[in-house]
């Protein structure tokens, strides 16, 4: 049921237990959406807002991501930009990246043909505006998320809840609608709904900016949330390993939730991005980034190369190329909404 074992490794710090005291009801209890922002968002006691290096393959890292294979998942971004928007019109555009690891960004160490690269990390205003392309890898999934259960014939809420300092899930009533579950679900059934992650991509899209939007991300459809993740999709990662013990080390540990790429694509149509598509990370990178992925393949062909490792890494079906999709959208006229 996601609750941590009696194991004084994954008990919460005494930090991130007072914020939870603070903050949550006269019961000591939570919804699971305000617990996931607050072991990964908190100032000081936040997964994110910790001083600490999370992405890469060394020890101390927890999960490795495109942007661990080297400056090539920028140039191919960079590449596939050029591809949609034009020449002309990426040379007049700032690329904003939102998200990225304090001192990262995928085009830090790339070629580019933008007139500018601007970083908004986390906890950083999201002030958009002008002609831009809005890139994002991997943030929309680490966004909390509403979990739910069905339970004798009814959809009911999780929350959280502390006993003599342990966590535990609790089941809840549903504290505000959710029209987008299913009407019937097998007993025990769990969904969960990445609501934040939309409202975070329609703060980015209702702003009076102009241009291409990209996100990287891994998620599913709503029919496949309603029918084919039983166990639901949020899960943990602390030092390159999964888990589903969601509650374990609070603010140590990495939380995600796939996205619904549903609701994502009807934000961006709302507010009026056209050619909105979704692709596999391969796919996107093999309609948009051809010529470099040739080029590439060419100039590495007789010897295995780091590069050549970090292509296939990139878009081999078994590694990165299938795990993680693209969506994408261009908005002709600033719009705000």
């Amino acid at each position: 049921m996601g609750s941590s074992p009696a194991n004084a490794a994954t008990l919460p710090a005494p930090e991130f237990l007072a914020r939870f005291r603070a903050a949550a009801d006269a019961n000591g209890t939570m919804t699971f959406e305000r617990f996931m922002a607050l072991a990964l968002y908190a100032e000081t006691v936040g997964y994110y807002r910790r001083d600490q290096k999370r992405v890469g393959r060394e020890a101390g890292t927890d999960f490795y991501t495109a942007t661990s294979a080297g400056p090539l998942f920028g140039e191919l971004i960079a590449h596939a930009c050029v591809t949609l928007a034009g020449a002309e019109t990426c040379a007049r555009s700032t690329f904003v990246e939102i998200g990225a690891e304090p001192g990262g960004g995928i085009l830090a160490e790339a070629p580019h043909p933008f007139a500018a690269v601007r970083t908004i990390r986390i906890g950083e205003p999201l002030n958009l505006s002008g002609p831009l392309v809005v890139f994002s890898n991997e943030l929309f999934d680490a966004q909390p998320c509403r979990r739910l259960v069905h339970r004798s014939g009814v959809w009911r809420g999780l929350g959280v809840t502390e006993t003599d300092g342990r966590l535990r899930e609790i089941e809840l009533p549903l504290s505000e609608p959710a029209d987008f579950l299913p009407a019937t679900a097998p007993e025990g059934y769990h969904f969960d709904a990445p609501c934040a992650a939309s409202t975070l991509l329609q703060t980015v899209a209702r702003q009076p900016w102009q241009g291409l939007f990209i996100a990287c991300d891994y998620g599913k459809s709503l029919v496949e949330l309603s029918l084919d993740t039983p166990q639901g999709t949020a899960r943990a990662y602390h030092r390159h390993t999964q888990s589903n013990d969601l509650l374990a080390r609070p603010g140590e540990q990495d939380l995600t939730c796939h996205v619904c790429w549903d609701w994502l694509s009807a934000e961006l149509q709302r507010a009026g991005f056209e050619g909105v598509e979704l692709l596999s990370q391969e796919s996107f990178f093999v309609h948009h980034g051809a010529s470099l992925l040739a080029e590439t393949a060419e100039r590495e062909a007789t010897r295995l190369s780091q590069r050549k490792l970090a292509l296939m890494q990139l878009i081999h079906p078994s590694h990165l190329g299938q795990k993680f999709q693209v969506l994408h959208g261009r908005r002709e006229h600033a719009k705000e909404i």
